[in-house]
C-alpha cells in the first residue's frame, strides 16, 4: 500500500527561514508548502490536505494569535507556535486558544523535526498498544471518550469538541485514574518530552480540559490540584 507522507504548511514571514525549514523537512520525508501570511495559509487549506501547520506568532498584519483561533474553528489540523524571546505570554495564549505545541526561536532544526513528530504522532491518536487491545471507548462520570475515533460525548449526549492537545491529555488522565500525575510526568506522556523551565502549557491544557468537562470549572471535582505534586483524576473509569 502507498504510504503518504504528511503535509505540513510552515507559515512564516521571512523568506529565508521558510526556506530552510522547507528544505530541511522535505529532506527528512516530508511533503512541505510555505505561507507568508494568513492570506497564503488559506489558499492552501483551501486547495489541499494539511496535516500541521508550524505557524511564526510574530506575523504582521492579522497575527498568529488570530490565525491558530481561525485554525481551531475551522479545522482540525495541528498547530506547532513559534514564539519569539520573550514573547512568554503569547505562548501561553496560543495555547490556551488550542496550539498543540510550541517552540521558541531561535531553534535548533532537530528539536524542531522532534516536536515535529511528536505532535503528528499524537494527531494520529493512540495506538492499540498504548490503549489497550481491544478498547474502543471509556466512560466516566457520565461521560463517554472514544479512543478510536477521538470524539468526546457529554452525558446528555452531546458531541463536545476537543483539541488534539485536549483528547491526549484526558486519554492519559482516563488511562491513570487515582493517580496523582506530576507536571513532568503529563508532560512526558502527552508531549514525549521533559518539561523545560517555567513551563506551564500542562497547566494550561489542564484549564481548557476544565472548561468542557468540569461541573464548575471554578471549583474542579473531576481534575483535582494536588499542592506541591500535580493533578489527580478522581472518576471512576469504566472501559468498553
Amino acid at each position: 500500500m502507498l504510504s503518504i507522507s504528511p503535509h505540513i504548511l510552515i507559515v512564516d514571514d521571512e523568506p529565508d527561514v521558510r526556506e530552510l525549514i522547507q528544505t530541511y523537512l522535505a529532506q527528512e520525508g516530508y511533503r512541505v508548502s510555505a505561507a507568508g501570511d494568513g492570506e497564503a495559509l488559506r489558499r492552501v487549506l483551501a486547495e489541499d490536505t494539511v496535516d500541521l501547520v508550524l505557524l511564526d506568532l510574530g506575523l504582521p498584519g492579522e497575527d498568529g494569535l488570530s490565525l491558530t483561533r481561525y485554525l481551531r474553528e475551522h479545522s482540525k489540523v495541528a498547530v506547532i507556535i513559534v514564539t519569539g524571546k520573550g514573547q512568554t505570554v503569547d505562548r501561553i495564549i496560543g495555547l490556551e486558544i488550542g496550539a498543540d505545541d510550541y517552540l521558541a526561536k531561535p531553534f535548533d532544526l532537530r528539536e524542531l523535526l522532534a516536536r515535529v513528530r511528536s505532535v503528528l504522532r499524537r494527531a494520529r491518536g493512540p495506538t492499540p498498544q498504548e490503549t489497550g487491545k481491544g478498547e474502543h471507548a471509556v466512560r466516566f462520570a457520565g461521560w463517554r471518550l472514544d479512543l478510536a475515533s477521538r470524539r468526546l460525548f457529554a452525558p446528555e449526549g452531546e458531541k463536545v469538541p476537543l483539541t488534539t492537545g485536549e483528547f491526549n491529555l484526558l486519554s492519559v488522565f482516563v488511562q491513570h485514574p487515582n493517580r496523582v500525575l506530576s507536571r513532568d510526568r503529563l508532560l512526558e506522556l502527552t508531549h514525549h518530552r521533559e518539561a523545560g523551565a517555567f513551563d506551564r502549557s500542562i497547566d494550561t491544557q489542564v484549564g481548557r480540559l476544565r472548561r468542557k468537562i468540569e461541573p464548575n470549572p471554578e471549583r474542579p471535582v473531576v481534575i483535582q490540584s494536588v499542592r506541591a505534586a500535580g493533578y489527580l483524576f478522581t472518576p471512576s473509569v469504566e472501559r468498553q
